[in-house]
């Protein structure tokens, strides 16, 4: 689901499955919490990208969504791993 998604959506919109995730484990389970916190790190993750994009290769830009996807997997490699965070009883 997470390929068909990027694929139809873009890779930037990738950000918005990674960042929940991370907002859900910031701020818990509560999603009045959630909610607010991932727009706010969403716009600070994205802006960081552009500024890491504009300078890995400078003078050129790489692409935002490489820098995006280089984040993006090895945390989804780790949600697979942990079974996207659930809690075992």
């Amino acid at each position: 689901m997470t390929g068909v998604s990027v694929a139809l959506a873009g890779k930037i919109a990738f950000i918005g499955l990674i960042i929940p995730h991370i907002a859900r484990l910031l701020s818990g389970v509560d999603y009045r919490w959630v909610i607010p916190v991932s727009g706010v790190l969403g716009g600070i993750f994205l802006a960081t990208c552009d500024i890491a994009a504009r300078f890995i290769n400078y003078p050129f830009e790489t692409p935002v969504g490489v820098v995006t996807s280089l984040i993006g997997v090895p945390f989804f490699l780790y949600l697979i791993k942990t079974k996207g965070g659930a809690h075992r009883e």
